[in-house]
C-alpha cells in the first residue's frame, strides 16, 4: 500500500476493497501504511497513531485513546476540503471523529456525556498555510487489533489514512516486553583452535565402565571439504541399496552434523566474564540457556580463551547447569589465574556422542541383510497366525489380528502396525508383549520408544497388568544424563542407578530381564555392555514414524539377530523426524524407516496382513473432532468408537453449536519478538487462551489437568505459562505439538500465534509454526478427546488448505466466534504447497493431484527435533523453536514432526554422555568384525574398524 493519492472517481474506492469493510489489513505486510511519502499536492496529512518500534500502539480495553489527523494547506491558494470521513472500521463503529479532543478516562462524567462523536467532518475551506486538526479516537471493547480507514476528500483528490490500535487487557499488557527485537550478531572473530588445555571431566561415581568403546567416527577431511564447498556427493543421486546403504546415510549424517556444528558455533560469545563459585567452579552466564539456545547439559564442554588474545584455549567441562548459568571446571592453572574482572571469548562445542552412535548404526546395519533393510514379498508366504485368547478383553478385531500375527512371526521382514491417532496402538503393543511374556517363556523383549515420555507411557501400561508380570523381569533403561527427579517415583524401582545417577547394569543383571524398555538412543548402552545380536527375540519400535532411519537402526543393527522379530508401530501421517540441514532433509534423511517400508514396498502399501495391520477404530476423539482428519489423512476409514454427546459442562464457554465441540475463535492480534530471541509470541492470543481456561475451570467441573494448550513457538509457550502462573494454574500443560505427540487431554486449546501474512513465505520455506506442515496439523487437532478450541487469525491460517478446511468446517456448523471471516472465494490455498513426501502414494491420505495444482514449488523445503524431540521448536522435538537463518537469525530444524517444539536439543535429546573409559582387562578384548563392512575412512590406523561402542 502507499499514500493512495488519485483522482476519486469511484465513490467506494479504498485500499480495503470495493466495499466499506476493513475485514483484515496486515500492518506488517503493508508497511507503507505508516510510511507515507510527501504527497505531490496542495496538502500534507499526518498519520494517526504512528507505530512504536514498528508495531501498533497499545490501548487498554475500556479506555479511550485519541490522536490527531492534521491537514495542512501548503499551497498559495485556498483548498476546498469536502469531507473527512471514516470509510470503515474493524471492529465496526469502533472509531469516531471529533473536532475537539475526546474526554479521556479521568474526565468527569458530564464532559463524557456531552462529547459528540462523528463519522465525518464536512465542507471546510483551508486558506494558504492553514492547518485543520481532526481527532480520531477509539474506545476498545475487546482485545485485539482495531483498524480504521479514514478518507480525506479534498479538491479533486482523495487521500487515505489507515489507523491501527492494539487493544490490551491486564493479562496481555503484563506480557508486554520493552526489549525490542534485534538479531543476534554473528561472531566477527571465528574461534579456531588446533589444540587446547584439557579441563577437569566430571567424575562418574560407581561407574563400572563399558566393555566396548564407541569409535570416534571423525568426519573425513575430504567429505567435509566437499560438503562445506556446497558440492553434492554423487552417492546422494543413487537409489538406496544394499551396496550404498552405509555410504549414503553416512553422507547425510555428515551434512547434518556439519550443520549442527555451525549452529552451535553461532552461540559463541566474546568479551564475557566468569565468576568464581566456591573453591571448585567458575560460572558462566549463557543467555538463552533456559530455552535450549544453546542446549548444554552435564558433561558437555566449552573452550575459553582470554579475550582478544590468539592464545591456546582452555577446555572447561560442565559440572552443573542452573537456569541461565553453567558451572565449569578447567585445568587448575586456569582457576589459579582467574579474576572475576577477566574478559574471555567462549566457543560452544557440539556433543557428537549420539551422532557417533548413528554412524555406527548405519554401518553395522548392512550386516542385517536385505530381509530387514529391503524386504522381499515372499518371506511371509506361509505365516500362520496364532490362535490367541486376549488378555485384555477390550481389544478389537484389528488389534487381535496384529497380535496373532506377531506371535506367528519367525524373524525376517519387519511387521508394521499402522496406528492413526487414538486407535489403540500402544494397547496393541502391550497386548502383544504380554502374550509373548506369558506364552513364550524364552522370549526376551526390547521396547524402544521415541522419547523418555513415550517409554514411560509403555511402562505404565505394562504395569496395569502387573498381575501377569513379575516386577523383577522388567527393566527401564534411562540415559545417564536424565535427571533422577524427572522419573515418576512409581518407576524408579525398575531403573538402575547409583547416587541418583542412572546407569546400565552389568551384563549378568541385564541377562535376567525379560522386558527392557528404552529410548532408541539409550538402547546403544545395551550393546556397549555386551548384549549380542539375537539375545532379544522381539524388538518393538514404538513411534517409529518419528525416528530417522539411522536412529531406527541403533537398536536393530546391534541387537537384531537372524531370527529376531521386528515390529514397527507408528503413523507416517503424524510427526516425522526433524532434520536441521535442509539439503540432508531434501536428500532423504527426513524419511523414516517406517515411511520407507509403507510407501516403497508393495506388500506394505497394499496392506498384506502378513506385513501390516492398519488400526481404524478411534477411541479417543468425539466423532466431530475425528471426522476432518479422517477425511484428510486416512481415506475416511476411521471409525468413531467414542460417544457423540457434548458435555453440558462446556456451556461455560457458550459453544455456538451445542452439539459441535470444535470451536474456532477468530482474533487479530500482533505477533512479536523480543530481545535476541527469534521465537514468536502473540500476547493477545495468550490472553484469550487464559480467558478461555478460566471460564472452563470456574465451575470446578473441569480441572487443570484435563486441559492442554498447544502452540508452535517456544516463546508463546513461555508467555502462556507466565500468564497462567499469575492465576496459580500450574497443573496445566502448555507445549509444542511435539510435546503432545502420543498424549491426549479432554480439552485442547490451540494458539496459532501468527497474525501477519508477511512471514508466511518464510515460515513455509523453513516449515515453521503450524502452516504448511500437514503432520503437525494432524497431531495438533487429534489430541482432544471431548473439546477442541482453536484461537487464531482466520485470515492467516486460511492460506493453508488443511487449516482452511478446519476453519470452514467450524463456520459451516455455526461454531465460529470472533473477527470477520475471510470469504471462501478469497482464500488462496493454492499458494501454499503441502510438504507431503513425493513418495507417498494415493491411498494413504495424500492427494498428490491436488498438491500438484499448487503454483509454488516448495517440495524441496524442510518440513517442532534433531533426531529427537526433546520432551522435543525446533524442534526443531525435534520445535520443533526454529530459527531464521534466511534473515540472519538462528537456524531451526526442518521438521516433518515444533520442535519442541519445542524443545529441540542440539545435543540430541541430551541422551547419554557415555564418556566412561573401558575397563582395561583381557575380558574386554573385542573380536574384530568384517572390516569390509566399514569404509576405509572410518577405520583406525591399522585399517581395522573400531567395533567398540562407548567412551
Amino acid at each position: 500500500m502507499g499514500s493512495y493519492v488519485r483522482n476519486y472517481s469511484d465513490d467506494e474506492f479504498s485500499v480495503a476493497g470495493e466495499k466499506p469493510d476493513v475485514e483484515f489489513m496486515d500492518y506488517q505486510n503493508d508497511g507503507a501504511l505508516q510510511d507515507y511519502p510527501l504527497e505531490d499536492g496542495p496538502v500534507v496529512i499526518t498519520v494517526p497513531f504512528p507505530f512504536v518500534d514498528s508495531k501498533p500502539k497499545s490501548a487498554l480495553v475500556g479506555e479511550t485513546s485519541a490522536d490527531t489527523i492534521s491537514i495542512e494547506n501548503i499551497s498559495s491558494e485556498p483548498v476546498n476540503l469536502w469531507s473527512v470521513r471514516i470509510f470503515s472500521s474493524n471492529p465496526e463503529d469502533s472509531y469516531v471523529l471529533s473536532m475537539m479532543k475526546p474526554p479521556m478516562n479521568d474526565t468527569d462524567e458530564e464532559a463524557k456525556k456531552n462529547f459528540l462523536g462523528l463519522t465525518s467532518v464536512e465542507d471546510r475551506t483551508l486558506q494558504p498555510g492553514q492547518t485543520l486538526t481532526v481527532w480520531l479516537s477509539c474506545t476498545p471493547k475487546d482485545i485485539g487489533l482495531h483498524t480504521s480507514i479514514v478518507h480525506v476528500d479534498i479538491g479533486d483528490e482523495k487521500i487515505e489514512r489507515v489507523a491501527f490500535l492494539l487493544a490490551d487487557d491486564s493479562v496481555s499488557q503484563a506480557l508486554f516486553s520493552g526489549k525490542p527485537y534485534s538479531r543476534r550478531q554473528s561472531q566477527k572473530n571465528k574461534f579456531e583452535c588446533a589444540s587446547f588445555v584439557p579441563g577437569c571431566r566430571p567424575i562418574r561415581q560407581h561407574s563400572q565402565g563399558f566393555k566396548y568403546k564407541l569409535p570416534q567416527f571423525a568426519i573425513p577431511a575430504y567429505i567435509r571439504e566437499l560438503i562445506e564447498s556446497k558440492q553434492r556427493p554423487d552417492v546422494l543421486s543413487e537409489e538406496l541399496s544394499m551396496t550404498n546403504y552405509a555410504k549414503k546415510f553416512s553422507t547425510l549424517l555428515v551434512m547434518e552434523e556439519i550443520n549442527l556444528e555451525e549452529e552451535m558455533r553461532s552461540y559463541d560469545m566474546e568479551y564475557v566474564s566468569m565468576r568464581r563459585r566456591g573453591n571448585e567452579f567458575l560460572s558462566l552466564e549463557v543467555p538463552g540457556l533456559a530455552e535450549k539456545r544453546p542446549s548444554l547439559v552435564h558433561g558437555d564442554y566449552i573452550l575459553v580463551r582470554y579475550a582478544g588474545i590468539d592464545a591456546r584455549p582452555y577446555q572447561g567441562f560442565i559440572h552443573k547447569v542452573e537456569a541461565d548459568e553453567i558451572f565449569l571446571k578447567f585445568d587448575n592453572q586456569f582457576h589459579l589465574a582467574h579474576h572475576d574482572r577477566n574478559q574471555y571469548d567462549v566457543s560452544f562445542k557440539y556433543n557428537r556422542l549420539n551422532m557417533r552412535r548413528l554412524y555406527k548404526a548405519i554401518h553395522e546395519a548392512e550386516l542385517l541383510g536385505p530381509d530387514i533393510l529391503f524386504p522381499c514379498r515372499s518371506f511371509y508366504g506361509n505365516v500362520k497366525k496364532w490362535s490367541i485368547k486376549p488378555l485384555n478383553p477390550h481389544i478389537n478385531t484389528e488389534q487381535a489380528d496384529a497380535v496373532a500375527t506377531i506371535l506367528g512371526c519367525r524373524g525376517g521382514a519387519p511387521y508394521v502396525i499402522y496406528g492413526p491417532p487414538g486407535t489403540g496402538k500402544t494397547m496393541t503393543l502391550v497386548e502383544a508383549i504380554l502374550q509373548l511374556y506369558t506364552a513364550k517363556r524364552r522370549a526376551n523383549i526390547l521396547i524402544c520408544a521415541a522419547s523418555n515420555c513415550a517409554a514411560d507411557h509403555v511402562l505404565a501400561k505394562l504395569l496395569e497388568a502387573s498381575d501377569l508380570i513379575r516386577p523383577s523381569d522388567i527393566f527401564r533403561l534411562n540415559a545417564t544424563s536424565r535427571q533422577y527427579q524427572d522419573v515418576d517415583p512409581d518407576f524408579i524401582r525398575f531403573c538402575f542407578f547409583q547416587d541418583m545417577v542412572f546407569q546400565c547394569p552389568p551384563m549378568r543383571a541385564l541377562m535376567q530381564y525379560k522386558i527392557v524398555i528404552s529410548t532408541y538412543m539409550s538402547s546403544s548402552m545395551l550393546q556397549s555392555e555386551g548384549i549380542r545380536p539375537g539375545h532379544f527375540t522381539h524388538i518393538f519400535l514404538d513411534e517409529a514414524g518419528q525416528a530417522s532411519e539411522p536412529e531406527a537402526m541403533v537398536p536393530l543393527s546391534g541387537l537384531c539377530g537372524r531370527d529376531t522379530v521386528v515390529v514397527l508401530a507408528g503413523d507416517p501421517m503424524q510427526l516425522g523426524p526433524v532434520v536441521y540441514c535442509k539439503q540432508a532433509e531434501k536428500d532423504g534423511l527426513e524419511k523414516s524407516y517406517l515411511q520407507r517400508l509403507l510407501f516403497e514396498y508393495e506388500q506394505y502399501s497394499t496392506r498384506d496382513p502378513n506385513y501390516v495391520t492398519k488400526l481404524v477404530r478411534n477411541y479417543r476423539c468425539h466423532p466431530t473432532i475425528m471426522e476432518l482428519p479422517s477425511d484428510l489423512f486416512y481415506e475416511g476409514e476411521l471409525i468413531a468408537c467414542k460417544g457423540n454427546d457434548v458435555s453440558p459442562i462446556f456451556d461455560c464457554i457458550n459453544l455456538p453449536n451445542k452439539s459441535f465441540p470444535v470451536l474456532f475463535v477468530g482474533i487479530q492480534g500482533c505477533d512479536e519478538k523480543e530481545g535476541n530471541n527469534p521465537s514468536w509470541f502473540n500476547r493477545i492470543e495468550a490472553s484469550k487462551v487464559v480467558s478461555i481456561i478460566r471460564n472452563l475451570t470456574r465451575g470446578g467441573d473441569i480441572c487443570e489437568a484435563d486441559i492442554g494448550v498447544i502452540t508452535p513457538y517456544r516463546q508463546q509457550v513461555v508467555k502462556i505459562k507466565k500468564a497462567l502462573e499469575t492465576f496459580e494454574m500450574l497443573d496445566l500443560k502448555v507445549g509444542s505439538v511435539e510435546q503432545f505427540q502420543g498424549q491426549e487431554r479432554e480439552i485442547i486449546i490451540i494458539s496459532t500465534v501468527r497474525s501477519t501474512i508477511k512471514h508466511n513465505e518464510f515460515d513455509k520455506f523453513f516449515n515453521l509454526g503450524f502452516l504448511s506442515n500437514y503432520r503437525r496439523f494432524n497431531v495438533a487437532i487429534t489430541r482432544a478427546k471431548s473439546l477442541l478450541i482453536i484461537v487464531g487469525n482466520p485470515h492467516i491460517i486460511t492460506k493453508d488448505r488443511h487449516w482452511d478446511r478446519l476453519l470452514r468446517y467450524c463456520a459451516d456448523n455455526g461454531s465460529y466466534q470472533g473477527c470477520p471471516l475471510p470469504p471462501p472465494e478469497e482464500t488462496r490455498v493454492s499458494g501454499f504447497r503441502d510438504s507431503h513426501s513425493q513418495d507417498e502414494p494415493a491411498g494413504w491420505g495424500y492427494n498428490q493431484e491436488e498438491d500438484e495444482s499448487a503454483n509454488c514449488n516448495y517440495n524441496q523445503d524442510p518440513s517442532d527435533r534433531g533426531f529427537r524431540h526433546a520432551d522435543v521448536l525446533p524442534s526443531t522435538e525435534n520445535e520443533s523453536e526454529w530459527s531464521e537463518r534466511a534473515q540472519g537469525e538462528e537456524h531451526q530444524p526442518s521438521s516433518n514432526a515444533e520442535a519442541d517444539s519445542p524443545e529441540v536439543k542440539l545435543n540430541q535429546d541430551a541422551e547419554e554422555h557415555d564418556d566412561v573409559q573401558p575397563e582395561q582387562s583381557p575380558a574386554n578384548t573385542v573380536l574384530v568384525q568384517d572390516a569390509h563392512a566399514f569404509p576405509p575412512e572410518w577405520c583406525d590406523v591399522s585399517g581395522i574398524p573400531a567395533t567398540g561402542w562407548d567412551d
